[in-house]
């Protein structure tokens, strides 16, 4: 988010651009997206929708669980697939971009994981589009980024912010701007091409001359866009003076666009009918062979074993058949990347579950080749234009190559395809290419999907045109490819390798020298030419030339150590020791073989004396005859020469097939040869490896070991391991207190040292542990009043097996002293608890007199409230009795006091 947010921020409001983004969002989430974009820019910022038509000044976010694809400006959207495994829509939409915009798709990759959108970007460089990516140390996540870079994808790389500044530089000084488009095309010239052609070759080998202009033009003008170069001679002049601007065109032209299984349909007929019918030819089994050329990273070639291992497991021939694939390209770089046989993860978008199951290997975040696969598969550098093709060739796949190629070119190679097959041969060309006017050659088997069989019709071989290798000789002294490795060898055979090389090309009479013009090996009589010098010996061309032949010789072989053609320098004169001499010298430099790379051929060859005029007259009659006889002889030379020629046509015939051969084997020799090689280099990197784990597992087993050592003296356990034989492997510290051991008891009986434990048996119970894989736990006294508690247990490995015992001593002295103390007081306790019984005894008699007593007591009890509440009663009674009694004395009283009244009155009325 922060990466795009960045860039959009610094793209102008009016740029004319349209811009897609494609994210990784999760299918499951709705996305909120296009509001977070439009807060950075004044673009509007929409969710692609289907069949929307792209508007410039736009930003279109791709929807959640969707693929996004483009057809004439036009977005289409479609589901993604569960079933298809990884999703990749960069990559998708990458390459439907480049089918539909060409050289106008611009491909920008931002920080991100994984590296979804490489392919794309491949497909994007493969129709001269632009590609660019953020630098990964400015990238929050840099997987995506360093994959393109890694890919050598990448035409600019910079930060997030700095992308639409550069994108809007190319895109003004580029071809496709208005005001540079009239100006390349006013500038370019054939010369300046050729000049660039030039160029190429000197710097790699390989000659462009016969490619399609408009795809050299193309690229051409796409380098000179990103470094702001109006006119096509500024860059001839800028090629010049960087060597590595040569490098990055010569990769820019070789861009391959390719993946597995490419165009489905062609495959299944070619697994379906093709193949088998070609197995049908052979009813005894044989060992096929095919040649995939222009193979790139080598996708092509690997899809060709795989589909022909399901076409045996389909049809199950009875016979045994095999194939070998000779994969060759142009570019070095690919073949290595084709040998290492690892691809992306993003393969699983053109490969299906099964086959990845059954023909690869998962690899961290990629897929390697199985070695079934692998070993069907040869690679080579090799350029289809200059070196000698594979032959006796029973499969032969050139899919889109010759669309590069100009017509005089196609022409060429067509013958060469039909020479280099056996017969009824499949020949498969891309989709949309055709064996043109040769359909006297071949015969369509599909024409849709552009299989044909190779038709038996035989060419002259004037009709093939055989390449030829070029070399650059500056750049052949000290260089290797990757084809020819150097090997040491033994001390060549001069005087072999010369004959070969002058029984090849040349007649006798010659010298081999050194570049500085020391001679090496004289074939002929060369004294009509050379004489030793006076004085010291001295074996140097310049010293040995005849008069007349020294200054043309010397300038001869300075004109060959310059170029690859031979010098002829005609009509040179030379004193010899009777007469002069008038002869034809040429010079030529050696560049195969190895050996005698930078020596310098010269052949002398006689000019025939004129024939002096007869001095008497002849008659007419008798020169007549002498005319006859000298035209008859004539013809009977010419005669003799032709069959001589033809002869020796035939043995070059036979010389060059069996050179072609040879040739062949020697490439595949070379490619075992590579493959052992990066076999010992892999394997030497596969032990480095091993040993850094091991370096790390020692010093992780070092702190475990430290760690280990730790915990057991800190537990103050005595601890031995005995191996199976009961001698001691190891002791720790505190088994020294037990045993009387020390480091040279290792390897010896535990039996043989002296202890202070109380324990005969040990070694019957350390053998009964090994037998019964149980363990004996066991307490045992020491000297000293001590105690331990014994422990044998059998020792376990990590690789589930057992291997000896290991016995453990922990000292419980104190635990015994505790338990004889608890001993102890469990003995008088017990003593108490007797005589408390006998006490508790009697306590239970008189608990039985108590009890008695109690019923006796209780039956009182009862009784006396019985009689409690007869009294009760009988209080109340008396109570209420007391109550009348007491009411009625009341009243008697208060009766006696009215008497006393009474009476009193009238004792004073009787007193008065």
């Amino acid at each position: 988010m922060e990466a795009l947010e960045e860039f959009l921020t610094y793209v102008p409001t009016s740029s004319g651009l349209a811009f897609v983004v494609i994210q990784h969002i999760n299918p499951t989430r709705k996305s909120i997206m296009c509001e977070l974009l439009q807060r950075v820019t004044t673009m509007k910022v929409t969710q692609a929708g289907n069949q929307m038509r792209v508007e410039p000044d736009c930003v279109y976010v791709i929807p959640p669980n969707k693929d996004l694809s483009i057809l004439h400006g036009v977005l289409f959207l479609l589901d993604q697939e569960d079933s298809r495994g990884l999703q990749l829509p960069i990559d998708f939409f990458f390459r439907s971009l480049a089918a539909d915009q060409h050289d106008a798709a611009v491909g920008i990759i931002l920080s991100g994981m994984g590296s979804d959108g490489t392919v794309g970007l491949r497909a994007i460089k493969g129709k001269a589009g632009l590609a660019m990516v953020q630098t990964p140390e400015s990238s929050k996540f840099d997987s995506m980024p360093r994959s393109a870079i890694d890919a050598q994808l990448a035409d600019i790389v910079v930060s997030a912010k700095e992308l639409p500044s550069r994108l809007l530089a190319y895109l003004n000084e580029s071809p496709r701007g208005i005001s540079t488009a009239k100006k390349l095309i006013e500038t370019k010239s054939s010369s300046a091409l050729e000049q660039i052609v030039v160029l190429l070759r000197e710097r790699s080998g390989n000659d462009f001359s016969l490619y399609k202009n408009n795809s050299i033009n193309r690229r051409l003008e796409r380098r000179m866009g990103l470094h702001k170069i109006e006119k096509i001679a500024f860059y001839v002049r800028f090629l010049r003076e960087n060597p590595q601007e040569l490098d990055l065109l010569f990769k820019e032209l070789l861009i391959g666009v390719t993946c597995f299984f490419r165009d489905p349909a062609v495959w299944e007929q070619l697994r379906t009918k093709a193949l088998p019918k070609l197995l049908s030819q052979y009813p005894a089994g044989k060992k096929l062979r095919a040649w995939v050329s222009a193979c790139s990273s080598g996708e092509e070639a690997y899809t060709l074993a795989m589909t022909f291992k399901e076409m045996l497991d389909e049809v199950k021939p009875e016979e045994r058949f095999s194939l070998q694939i000779f994969a060759t390209d142009l570019d070095g770089d690919a073949i290595k990347k084709a040998r290492f046989a690892h691809y992306p993860a993003t393969i699983e978008a053109d490969v299906s579950p099964q086959r990845i199951a059954r023909f690869f290997v998962k690899d961290g975040d990629g897929y390697l080749i199985n070695k079934e696969i692998r070993e069907m598969v040869i690679f080579a550098a090799q350029n289809i234009i200059m070196d000698p093709p594979f032959t006796k060739l029973d499969i032969l796949t050139s899919r889109n190559m010759l669309i590069y190629f100009g017509a005089d070119l196609q022409k060429r190679l067509i013958p060469l395809f039909h020479y280099s097959l056996n017969s009824k041969g499949i020949l498969l060309l891309g989709t949309a290419e055709t064996v043109g006017t040769f359909t006297s050659l071949f015969n369509p088997v599909e024409m849709k999907s552009k299989l044909y069989n190779r038709i038996d019709t035989t060419l002259l071989m004037s009709e093939i045109n055989f390449p030829a290798k070029l070399f650059s000789v500056t750049s052949l002294e000290g260089a290797l490819t990757d084809r020819a490795q150097p090997m040491k060898m033994s001390a060549p055979n001069l005087q072999a390798q010369a004959e070969q090389i002058l029984l090849k090309s040349y007649t006798p009479a010659a010298v081999m020298a050194t570049a500085e013009g020391d001679i090496l090996y004289i074939n002929g009589r060369t004294g009509k030419y050379l004489e030793p010098a006076a004085g010291k010996a001295n074996w140097n061309l310049y010293a040995m030339a005849r008069g007349g032949l020294r200054q043309k010789l010397g300038m001869a072989m300075n004109m060959a150590k310059r170029q690859i053609e031979p010098v002829h320098v005609l009509d040179v004169t030379i004193g010899t020791n009777s007469d002069k001499e008038t002869v034809n010298l040429t010079v030529q430099m050696i560049t195969t073989p190895e050996a005698l790379r930078g020596s310098l051929m010269i052949v002398f060859s006689d000019l025939q004396t004129p024939i002096k005029p007869e001095i008497k007259q002849l008659t007419e009659s008798a020169n007549l005859k002498r005319m006859q006889d000298e035209v008859l002889l004539m013809h009977e030379q010419m005669q003799s020469l032709r069959e001589e020629m033809q002869s020796s046509q035939e043995e070059l015939k036979t010389s060059n097939e069996e050179l072609q051969s040879t040739n062949e084997e020697l490439q595949s020799t070379n490619e075992e040869l590579m493959t052992s090689k990066e076999e010992a280099q892999s394997l030497n990197e596969e032990l480095q490896t091993v040993n850094s784990e091991l370096q790390i597992k020692v010093e992780d087993l070092s702190w475990v070991n430290n760690d280990m050592e730790n915990l057991l003296d800190s537990t103050a356990i005595a601890t031995v391991f005995l191996d199976n034989a009961l001698n001691v492997r190891r002791f720790t510290d505190h088994a020294t207190d037990l045993f009387k051991l020390i480091p040279g008891h290792i390897g010896h009986p535990l039996s043989d040292v002296m202890s202070d434990l109380d324990y005969i048996g040990l070694q019957d119970d350390a053998r009964e542990v090994l037998r019964t894989l149980g363990f004996i736990q066991k307490q045992v006294a020491a000297r000293g009043s001590r105690w331990f508690k014994v422990r044998i247990m059998p020792y376990h490995t990590q690789n589930d097996m057992f291997d000896g015992v290991v016995i453990t001593f922990v000292d419980i002295t104190d635990h015994e002293q505790t338990d004889a103390t608890l001993r102890e007081a469990l003995s008088l306790l017990q003593s108490r608890y007797t005589f408390q019984k006998a006490e508790l005894s009697s306590a239970n008699r008189l608990e039985a007199v108590l009890n008695a007593a109690q019923l006796v007591l209780e039956k009182r009890f009862i009784d006396q409230t019985t009689e409690l509440n007869t009294a009760n009663a009988m209080e109340m009674k008396l109570n209420t009795a007391q109550s009348v009694l007491e009411k009625r004395f009341s009243d008697q009283s208060t009766e006696l006091g009215q008497a006393k009244a009474d009476l009193k009155f009238e004792k004073s009325r009787t007193k008065k």
